[in-house]
């Protein structure tokens, strides 16, 4: 079965069936995509505040006299 032929049968479904089959739809999407979410982001973010410049004198000045 195609994509197209499943869209034609989807909108030939009840009102309620349609938003009943959306509701499934949205949550196995939310159910994929929130676990390789949750890995990939704190996995991209790690060590993002980390500087790797020791900070100078001139900077420490600046920042002072600012």
């Amino acid at each position: 079965m195609t994509l197209q032929e499943l869209q034609k049968q989807a909108l030939q479904l009840p009102i309620s069936d349609r938003w009943q089959l959306v509701q499934n739809l949205l949550a196995s999407l939310q159910q994929e995509t929130s676990s390789g979410l949750k890995k990939g982001n704190l996995s991209r973010l790690r060590g993002i505040a980390k500087s790797t410049e020791t900070p100078s004198e001139d900077v420490e000045a600046d920042y002072i006299n600012y």
